[in-house]
């Protein structure tokens, strides 16, 4: 932060750091990839490439940058080439038998960021957004001649740094213009597909060795996954992107749910809604295709999404206070200037005993802050009623026990005691909810809530992980990005001057 500028631009890199980047190591494909070319020296490339344009296409009215997929995979596994051979000598393998076998499980993240036009003082600001789309190496394994399990020799220590998520593509585009982002994601998709149906042969460690890709989207933002899979946006009556729950189903069975969605059933209910076999009308049509009323067009693994459950359960306990304090539960429809004044007497709260900022929008940093123990003691000194304090005080004790285990990284290790109790606090939070709190709950709950009741302990038995696999370094890198830009938005101290 001196002002120093560290990143140079890239014709005056030295080689040293030219091996970092995608396009310096060789590497082959069999078979070769299907439309993709088989040269490796490729670098930077412009995003609407490989994108043949018709003369009566409109061209796609955007500036985008990528690097080719497989290009990109190779570079951050060379980067991996000491950590993969210290593993290989760790687990007692000989180097020289394991040239093939090895298995590469790649995290996907993609998520769009607002504003990030050129700031200089004065002027309109202009409505340029980017959608920033990278990958993370997970995990590294091979499987040995007579074994049946895989052995894992590269677990990445740090999924959620920035270090380890890796830019594969930068666009100026808003996330909502589907057009525009499905077009120049397309090519990567397509690159994805081929790259699953062939092996990658590469040198590491002074041997061709063969690997093979697993690609699991999970580092998407409910709104992106909804976005890619077909589903209706999140305001939808269908609640979740894990099951087909509707929002008054979700608010009276909150923890009995188990995960059926999926990217190849809602590609064959896309296709139910765009014949109509069965000459439905549009409402019975919809509920038989549970809300998947576009084509899926990028597959994701569906999962919850660990930064935005911390950031959607937290907007939903501060409106639970800014209720408890207007006693909400006594009385039907209070007005929007009590409601006013009741967010304002929290908000002086939380900031003169916590120094809890009030904020635009609900970031991750304020959420952890606003989830503890702590902060519903504070709270509590405005609420009237014992009985109510009591409530308030269990919800959010049930809730700082179930919340590590779809944080951390490998609960198992990290909190086994919290993921054994998960199902029954689960259980008891939901009591607790459709009872104490009912006024909240009548025939509505928010997304995060139900998947972090109702889905929870299934995803973990699938993936042995859920804060692993969420979309914080993405996030994180959207960071450096606004940094690259020499362009500090989002540090304008306007909200704060208020109040």
């Amino acid at each position: 932060t001196s002002g120093r500028q560290i990143f140079q631009p890239l014709h005056t890199l030295r080689n040293a750091e030219k091996e970092l980047l995608p396009g310096y190591h060789q590497f082959e494909w069999q078979p070769a990839l299907k439309n993709v070319s088989s040269s490796w020296d490729v670098g930077i490339i412009d995003g609407l490439s490989g994108w043949t344009t018709f003369v009566e296409d409109v061209p796609a009215d955007t500036i985008s940058r990528r690097f080719r997929y497989d290009v990109a995979l190779v570079s951050a596994l060379k980067d991996l080439e000491e950590d993969i051979m210290e593993g290989l000598r760790e687990r007692g393998l000989d180097d020289s038998i394991c040239t093939s076998g090895f298995t590469v499980v790649v995290k996907e993240s993609c998520d769009g960021m607002g504003d990030v036009s050129e700031k200089h003082g004065n002027g309109p600001a202009v409505p340029e957004k980017a959608v920033r789309f990278s990958f993370t190496i997970m995990s590294v394994s091979i499987r040995v001649e007579g074994e049946d399990d895989g052995i894992t020799i590269f677990q990445e220590p740090k999924p959620n740094s920035e270090l380890s998520c890796r830019p594969l593509c930068l666009m100026f585009v808003d996330e909502s213009d589907h057009e525009t982002l499905t077009a120049i994601l397309g090519p990567v998709v397509a690159e994805r597909k081929a790259m699953m149906e062939s092996r990658l042969i590469i040198s590491v460690g002074g041997l061709l060795r063969s690997f093979r890709f697993f690609f699991r989207g999970t580092g998407y933002d409910e709104k992106m996954v909804r976005e890619m899979e077909g589903l209706e946006a999140s305001g939808s009556t269908y609640v979740c992107t894990l099951c087909d729950s509707t929002r008054a189903e979700a608010s009276q069975n909150m923890v009995l749910h188990s995960i059926t969605r999926s990217h190849d059933e809602n590609l064959e209910r896309y296709e139910i809604w765009r014949k109509n076999p069965f000459s439905e009308s549009a409402d019975e049509l919809r509920d038989r295709v549970k809300g998947v009323s576009a084509k899926p067009f990028m597959e994701t693994l569906p999962t919850l999404d660990a930064l935005h459950c911390d950031i959607g359960n937290a907007t939903e306990f501060y409106k639970i206070f800014q209720d408890e304090i207007g006693e909400v539960y006594q009385r039907s429809n209070p007005s929007r200037e009590e409601r006013r004044r009741w967010r304002s007497t929290l908000d002086k709260q939380l900031r003169n005993k916590l120094k809890l900022k009030p904020v635009m929008r609900m970031n991750g940093n304020y959420a952890r802050r606003l989830m503890t123990r702590e902060a519903v003691e504070v709270v509590c000194e405005l609420v009237p009623s014992e009985e109510r304090r009591e409530a308030l005080k269990r919800l959010m004790d049930l809730y700082v026990q179930m919340k590590p285990v779809w944080r951390s990284t490998c609960p198992s290790r990290d909190c086994p005691d919290q993921l054994c109790r998960y199902s029954y606090n689960s259980q008891q939070f939901a009591d607790l909810l459709s009872t104490t709190f009912k006024y909240r709950y009548d025939g509505k709950i928010t997304n995060y809530l139900h998947k972090t009741l109702a889905h929870v302990p299934e995803i973990i038995e699938r993936d042995g992980s859920i804060g692993a696999w969420a979309s914080e370094g993405n996030e994180s890198g959207n960071k450096l990005f606004r940094r690259f830009r020499k362009m500090n938005a989002r540090q304008s101290k306007t909200f704060e001057l208020e109040d």
